[in-house]
């Protein structure tokens, strides 16, 4: 039972950390017009976050791939995956 515990609380930290580095990016990552043009297009605070997931997800993968210990490193590169994710989503 332990592992399937850890899996699903691992899982829900993900999906937090996705959120939100998304929401972050989408209501400081840019200025102003930006916002305002995004929320016209309807790219919005549920996209960023969807993006933010799916990029927390690459990123702990990642590491996992790369043979990184279960640790808090993890973690980071899953902030880090879904930040890179979404900065090459917004097309920089």
């Amino acid at each position: 039972m332990p592992i399937v515990t850890t899996a699903i609380l691992t899982f829900i930290i993900l999906v937090g950390i996705g959120v939100i580095v998304g929401l972050l990016f989408n209501r400081r990552g840019r200025n102003w017009l930006g916002r305002q043009v995004a929320d016209a297009t309807g790219a919005g605070d549920v996209t960023y976050s969807l993006v933010g997931i799916a990029g927390s997800f690459m990123g702990f993968h990642i590491g996992v791939i790369l043979g990184i210990l279960p640790s808090i490193l993890l973690y980071v590169l899953a902030i880090l995956g879904a930040a890179v994710t979404i900065w090459l989503w917004r097309g920089r």
